[in-house]
């Protein structure tokens, strides 16, 4: 298979965690196979000097842009706190632009999808981030398609995680795709990550998303939704919830939620048929009727489509990784 070699991208600011996460993961994967394979890591950033993490952890990189002219096996910009507000480091996207891209992936941990887009990369793609910044990532970048439910994601040669952890999600993913299952599985075990997340698995819980103001439309209908889970919700009906018209409500959810009304709905039926799934053993018309789904192959369409997995197999992987982490 040969040596291949990763660049993470670091700057001013960089959460170190998306750097240390996925350096562990493939430091973990040398460990266990030949010499002649695994993974050679470097650091590459604008300057020479000292970075500073956004914990305060000083950090200096391998590499500056000037001397990585080559491509790289894998490409991965890592997120910070800052990053969504700051402006184009351009000669960060420059060299995005012109070896980033030259490898068999690229991508970015967390808030680097910023950095991607940027640099243009993410025109035309389906890409992830942290959910707190997906809509203003999407907001920024238009001719991107940005879903904010994802753990990580592969379209083509651009790979993206989510918020922070999710880098080693992504990495544990990247050393599936190159040396199996089985070699990322033990790097997972190894640094007691209890079960390998699937790339569609939702990163957080509409569930427990703090609740806007109750007297504001969204706080209306999101009170309302979490408490009449098995009703129909067509836009008109939280329309009228809300006190808006349709359009408005559309136009209210996204700019504050970074979602569509329909979307919020789905998901969190989707999070309280998972609860269910996870915490009791009732039968699956009974789980879908529950959280509003019409009928059990339409939970089974949202689980497929959102998570990439049918809730019987949600349910035994559940089950099974529980009875694993008991042991």
């Amino acid at each position: 298979m040969g040596r291949k070699n990763v660049a993470l991208i670091v700057h001013d600011g960089v959460q170190a965690l998306d750097v240390a996460g996925p350096l562990d993961v493939f430091a973990e994967a040398n460990a266990r196979i030949p010499a002649m394979d695994g993974y050679d890591c470097y650091l590459i950033a604008a300057g020479a000097g000292p970075l500073r993490a956004s914990n305060g952890m000083m950090m200096i990189a391998h590499l500056t842009f000037a001397q990585a002219c080559r491509p790289f096996h894998t490409v991965l910009v890592a997120g910070g706190p800052a990053l969504p507000n700051a402006p184009e480091d351009e000669a960060m996207s420059s060299w995005l632009r012109q070896w980033g891209v030259r490898g068999t992936r690229y991508g970015s941990i967390c808030t680097g999808a910023f950095a991607l887009g940027h640099a243009g990369l993410l025109d035309g793609r389906i890409a992830t981030t942290h959910w707190q910044n997906a809509g203003q990532l999407a907001a920024m970048f238009p001719a991107s398609h940005i879903e904010l439910d994802r753990i990580y994601i592969r379209d083509g040669a651009l790979v993206t995680s989510a918020g922070v952890t999710a880098g080693i999600d992504l990495a544990l993913a990247l050393v599936s795709e190159d040396f199996g299952a089985e070699l990322a599985l033990a790097c997972a075990k190894r640094l007691v990550v209890v079960a390998q997340r699937q790339g569609g698995q939702s990163q957080f819980s509409p569930l427990l998303q703090p609740r806007t103001d109750p007297e504001t439309p969204i706080g209306r209908v999101q009170a309302y939704v979490l408490e009449h889970l098995a009703e129909p919700f067509p836009v008109e009906r939280l329309a009228e919830i809300a006190g808006t018209s349709p359009r408005s409500i559309a136009r209210i959810f996204v700019k504050e939620l970074g979602t569509t009304p329909h979307e919020y709905v789905e998901s969190v039926r989707l999070d309280q048929a998972r609860n269910l799934l996870e915490g009791t053993d009732r039968a699956m018309k009974a789980v879908a009727f529950d959280c509003g789904f019409t009928t059990p192959e339409q939970m089974r369409a949202a689980f497929q489509r959102r998570l990439g997995v049918t809730p019987v197999r949600y349910r035994e992987n559940f089950q099974g990784n529980l009875q694993r982490n008991t042991r």
